[in-house]
């Protein structure tokens, strides 16, 4: 018996630049902001505490009628807008339709009207007589999301990632075939800049499975493939980027090919490094970082749980084995943190090469306890604090991550759980 609403599923998460404010989305079309407690005087220990700042519904579900399809309402991806002004702004989209939300604070409001009452109402115009300057008054604080702009009708298959540019005027979208390059001004008009889709589908070999923006330079971007390749492309070469500037791909070992080799080679997740050097991919069992400068093999590679390597047959009949997890790196792109099963996350220190397990659960995350690493037992005699390959739970598994990009502060998604969690402050 499910005891939540599988609308309630948690889709995304994203800090936002300054890692204050906090945003997920979930499968029900709803956005939640979370914002950062300033620490007080009287609650010394408030700081980091994460509580709900706004929350709104940005996508409703409809239905395609010309495809007699239903457009599902859950967010695929978040995307913060580095901050203007007083206001935030970001990016939300479903499998079609991206919207542009700006989030307002309103904590003041004008009273003294001259041709209305207090309450609204039209006064009669000849019982005005007399000029009033209207005056702010302070009020309870409103956290006002509106819709700027909607950006609809430029993806034929189901949208999977969108990234903000870092000329912070455009942004990339891309769905299984094709990639578009949108101005965040203009709703109306998108430039497809990647289309891999073949003159007769049934060629089809990859799909398109994550696509970014270089953080520093606008007119790089990469992509990933469902063959577990990448293209670097570069807008400044061609219009059409369908002749990549860079192709990343491992060759693969013969001796570990098997009836799966394919599918779990399928890149679910891509990020580039913060410093622009490196980028980082996720497949089904592990996580490799690359040099942008060197495209034939990664320079780290990190297994996430090579112990599944074994459970494959069993993941392919339950479909976990297409699961979509992805990876993130921390502020200083010194470790890497990634998702697994029975709701254990993983994270890498790319310099002592050391990683840790954890578990993101109700039972040992009091507040401020400090998480114990978890070990998974492969055959064998199993140690007391070990769990068994085979009491894995497959239905809880940690799809998406989020890492503060100035602390370490990381916030983990757990299906329809949200877990914070902050190094110990001695």
């Amino acid at each position: 018996l499910s005891l939540f609403c599988h609308s309630d599923i948690i889709s995304t998460v994203e800090f936002n630049y300054s890692g204050e404010l906090l945003a997920t989305g979930d499968k029900g079309g709803r956005v939640v902001i979370f914002q950062r407690e300033q620490e007080s005087k009287n609650r010394p220990h408030s700081r980091g505490e994460y509580n709900v700042y706004s929350t709104f519904q940005s996508h409703e579900p409809e239905f395609d009628y010309l495809k007699s399809l239903e457009i599902e309402e859950k967010i695929n991806k978040i995307r913060w807008l580095p901050q203007q002004n007083a206001a935030h702004s970001l990016l939300s989209t479903n499998d079609k339709t991206i919207k542009l939300w700006k989030i307002s604070e309103r904590d003041k409001r004008a009273e003294g009207y001259n041709l209305k009452d207090e309450d609204g109402r039209l006064r009669d115009p000849f019982r005005i007589t007399s000029l009033r300057v209207p005056v702010l008054m302070p009020m309870d604080l409103m956290v006002e999301a509106s819709p700027r702009r909607i950006f609809a009708n430029a993806h034929t298959y189901h949208i999977n990632s969108i990234s903000v540019n870092s000329d912070h005027e455009t942004y990339l979208s891309a769905d299984d075939l094709r990639i578009n390059l949108w101005h965040l001004e203009i709703t109306d008009r998108s430039f497809n800049i990647v289309d891999i889709k073949p003159a007769n589908m049934e060629e089809l070999t990859e799909v398109i499975t994550a696509a970014e923006c270089h953080p520093h330079q606008c007119n790089v971007f990469v992509y990933s493939s469902s063959k577990g390749t990448i293209r670097l492309c570069d807008m400044r070469a061609a219009a059409l980027c369908d002749r990549q500037s860079k192709f990343f791909e491992e060759p693969e070992d013969p001796s570990s090919r098997s009836f799966f080799s394919e599918i779990i080679s399928s890149i679910s997740d891509v990020k580039f490094s913060h410093s622009g050097r490196y980028m980082m991919t996720r497949d089904y069992l592990s996580v490799k970082v690359w040099d942008l400068n060197m495209e034939n093999r990664p320079v780290e590679t990190y297994q996430v749980h090579e112990y599944l390597r074994s459970k494959l047959c069993s993941l392919y009949e339950n479909d976990c084995i297409f699961d979509k997890f992805e990876c993130c790196w921390n502020g200083s792109d010194s470790a890497i943190m990634t998702g697994s099963y029975n709701n254990f996350f993983r994270m890498f220190d790319r310099n002592t090469r050391r990683d840790i397990t954890l578990e993101a659960s109700r039972e040992n995350s009091k507040p401020r306890a400090v998480l114990k690493p978890r070990k998974v037992s492969t055959g064998g005699k199993r140690k007391k604090d070990e769990i068994s390959v085979d009491s894995l739970d497959f239905n809880k598994k940690i799809l998406h991550t989020a890492w503060h990009p100035k602390e370490n502060v990381i916030a983990v998604a757990a299906t329809n759980n949200l877990y914070i969690f902050q190094d110990k402050i001695n």
